[in-house]
């Protein structure tokens, strides 16, 4: 840019954007001067919009800001004037803490300013000023969409003289129903794009500022919007009349079903309600057949897993069985199990409770226990029905168990699911119900558990470069072509698009078998089954991990890291138990330790913040010695960070506190200074005021702003000898000050006499 070019009014944002840009795309940003160089990158494409607020996040060290979570209490303390003049937006606020979203984490005057004006710390937020400003217009200025499709139903809206019918017919939600009842054209709206959002769930949850809506979409909750209080009350009621439910009744939980058309598609809803302290839950379940391509080959398993189920599904009887808690997609692999047997020429009949998808060819039973049409009543009279396939929902009792295993062993194929957390667990839990040992090894042909797991986006995926935790490093000890989620439109800019399933496939072998009978215990079995060839379901997501389909994130969110790397019962035997758990050894050269964790987690810090500084160890030279048990180590050097943008002046003082036998590392800037802090945890910070990007007042406030870093001894170097500035230096946190320009001997006293007093505070 020209020196009379006026610069961007985030000008600081350059640095963040040079580890984000390629070398042209920074010099075409350069050409012409631009408001904000945020909104310019974003217009031009040059990165996305959630690309930046990450690449802040860790370079601030800052969370993102959820634009949603704004309370009543935070928009009516902070004045409008205020959130505008700054454009900021309130988040929370308690008696002591204001949490704010900003797009200039450096803006402290803004800091500065709330906090006086509201008496409270402010705490800062990152996200994108194009969504502070959309969401500022949206909370003080609420006159949006939903506000003026609500606008006639307060008051008019008469519950008790609601007389609307739902026949069987499909509700058609479109366009030319718009206009019909502002309610009805809400709940269109709700689940329209709930069902073109690929949600599974709608929650509609009271609470004391308002109705929530919340999309669960590839197993996460996301809330969407929140509706006013008064929209409560209508919005059930339909939905309920919807489902052909009892609307005056409030205080009993109830389940219903419907059916809706969408473009023409039709989609089934499982809605059930539950009173709450303020006022009724309602979830909707959509099971929508569309979105769920009912096949073994759209789970997205592992060749390996894939051959596994379809060895179990040749069996002609026995019992197969899936598992994994509430969510984990049983019941779609089920019926993919279903369609895999389907075109074999059999009579398939499933009794489930309730019957979610329709499927073409096969009778399906629904459980009605008020007529007694239980799990075993039904069962019983399926097997008079001349079926080859059984497909039993959930095996809850041991009267629904006795009469599937007794049926496995008469010449049919029964499938079915249980909730364990693992495939040899499902052993444990027949019995706990009161099947027989020797029933369970003679019935059980296979049992499959299963969880669902995140699909990376491949629109947005990059590769993710040093990123594995330590804890991780022996399963990707060559780390291989990992990802990491970035997030576009695609994906609605969370990284992740659909799902697969992470499998554990236990085939019922000899041995295992012979072990179920002896009773013997759920590792016995686990083992036998590994001998087999089963992989447990971390090992099957941590290929997935390593093939690119999803990230070790998603991993960790989904399971919890074993222990220790499994290993064959062969390598088991041959170990001690001392070996066995003893943690991986990473090889150092001789004389140096090996990195702590958080020297690791820094480092990365310190990577991706564009810190061009090496990271040299905290033991160097003469510091640290291997010294026998018994003999006391020589202490380590004290680290002195110098933050001075005058080349001459650095070089000089580096040169002095190094002859004194002080470790010197050295930032240019502010900002440089903060990341070169947290990488480097120095025992005493020298300072110069006038600092590019940052001046040294505004590293003090951070400083003194974080618990880690407010008794960090800071010296400031100013060329201001006066009063005014000396008084300010000290408001701000400094711990000593030198006036430009100062005797070397007077710096050195000064860093001794603040290390010797730290050291004489410390606990």
């Amino acid at each position: 840019m020209g020196s009379s070019a006026k610069p961007a009014r985030d000008e600081w944002l350059f640095a963040t954007l040079e580890g984000l840009l390629s070398v042209e795309q920074v010099e075409a940003l350069k050409e012409k001067p631009v408001e904000s160089l945020w909104d310019e990158v974003v217009r031009r494409a040059f990165v996305t919009e959630q690309a930046v607020i990450e690449a802040v996040a860790a370079r601030f060290r800052m969370r993102v800001a959820d634009l949603g979570s704004v309370t009543q209490q935070a928009r009516e303390l902070v004045p409008e004037a205020l959130a505008r003049k700054y454009r900021v937006l309130p988040l929370s606020i308690s008696d002591s803490v204001l949490d704010i979203a900003t797009s200039d984490p450096l803006d402290l005057d803004c800091e500065r300013t709330m906090a006086f004006a509201l008496g409270r710390t402010v705490r800062m937020q990152i996200a994108s000023p194009r969504r502070i400003l959309e969401r500022l217009e949206e909370v003080y200025r609420p006159e949006n969409v939903i506000e003026k499709i609500l606008e006639n139903v307060q008051g008019s809206y008469d519950l008790e003289n609601i007389s609307e019918t739902v026949d069987d017919a499909d509700v058609d939600i479109n366009a030319t129903r718009a206009g019909e009842r502002p309610v009805i054209q809400l709940v269109d709206r709700i689940l329209a794009e709930g069902i073109q959002s690929r949600a599974s769930d709608i929650h509609l949850e009271p609470e004391e500022s308002g109705v929530a809506v919340r999309y669960r979409i590839d197993g996460v909750l996301r809330q969407v919007m929140v509706l006013p209080k008064a929209a409560g009350v209508p919005l059930v009621s339909r939905v309920k009349i919807m489902a052909q439910l009892d609307i005056a009744d409030r205080l009993r939980p109830q389940d219903g079903r419907a059916r809706v058309a969408v473009s023409g598609n039709r989609v089934d809803l499982r809605v059930s309600t539950l009173p709450a302290s303020q006022g009724e839950k309602v979830v909707i379940r959509i099971l929508d057949q569309r979105a769920t391509i009912l096949s073994l080959d759209s789970l997205g398993l592992l060749p390996d897993e894939h051959q596994r189920i379809h060895e179990l599904l040749q069996a002609r009887e026995g019992i197969v069985l899936v598992t994994g808690p509430t969510g984990s997609g049983k019941t779609t692999t089920l019926y993919s199990m279903l369609r895999s047997v389907h075109g074999r020429g059999v009579n398939i009949v499933t009794v489930e409770d309730p019957v979610e998808y329709r499927l073409q060819g096969i009778v399906q039973v629904q459980v009605n226990e008020k007529a007694g049409l239980t799990f075993p009543a039904a069962l019983r009279s399926i097997l008079r029905q001349d079926p080859d396939v059984i497909l039993v929902g959930e095996i809850r009792d041991k009267e629904t168990a006795n009469i599937a295993i007794q049926a496995s062993l008469t010449g049919h194929l029964v499938l079915s699911t249980l909730h364990t957390n693992d495939a040899a667990s499902s052993v444990t839990r027949l019995v706990d119900i009161g099947i027989e040992s020797y029933k369970i090894a003679a019935a059980l042909k296979g049992v499959v558990a299963q969880r669902l797991m995140r699909r990376l986006c491949t629109h947005c995926r990059e590769l993710a470069v040093g990123q594995v935790p330590d804890r991780m490093q022996k399963w990707f000890p060559d780390q291989g072509t990992l990802y990491r989620s970035v997030g576009c439109p695609e994906c609605s800019m969370t990284g992740y698009r659909g799902r697969l399933a992470i499998e554990e496939v236990l085939i019922a072998t000899d041995e295992v078998e012979r072990r179920i009978a002896g009773d013997e215990s759920v590792d016995r079995i686990n083992d036998a089954a590994r001998e087999g060839g089963m992989r447990s379901l971390w090992e099957s997501g941590v290929q997935h991990v390593r093939q690119g389909e999803t990230t070790i994130e998603e991993l960790l969110r989904v399971l919890e890291a074993p222990i220790e790397q499994p290993v064959s019962r062969s390598s088991t035997a041959a170990r001690t138990s001392t070996s066995e758990i003893a943690p991986p050894v990473r090889v150092t050269p001789a004389g140096a330790l090996p990195a702590t964790d958080d020297e690791e987690v820094t480092g990365a810090r310190g990577r991706r913040s564009g810190t061009r500084h090496s990271a040299p160890s905290a033991f160097t030279g003469d510091s640290f010695e291997l010294v026998e048990d018994g003999k006391a180590k020589k202490p380590a050097a004290r680290r002195v960070l110098l933050v001075e943008d005058e080349e001459s002046l650095r070089r000089v003082m580096k040169d002095l506190l190094e002859r004194e036998g002080f470790v010197v590392n050295e930032a240019v800037d502010g900002v440089v200074a903060l990341d070169e802090i947290d990488r480097l945890a120095p025992d005493l910070v020298v300072l110069d005021l006038n600092l590019p990007r940052l001046d040294g007042y505004g590293v003090l406030s951070h400083l003194r702003a974080r618990a880690a870093t407010q008794r960090l001894p800071v010296i400031v170097l100013t060329a201001k000898g006066d009063e005014e500035s000396e008084v300010r230096v000290f408001e701000y946190g400094a711990s000593d000050y030198l006036t430009k320009p100062f005797r070397a001997r007077a710096l050195s006293a000064r860093i001794h006499s603040l290390l010797d007093r730290k050291a004489k505070s410390a606990p």
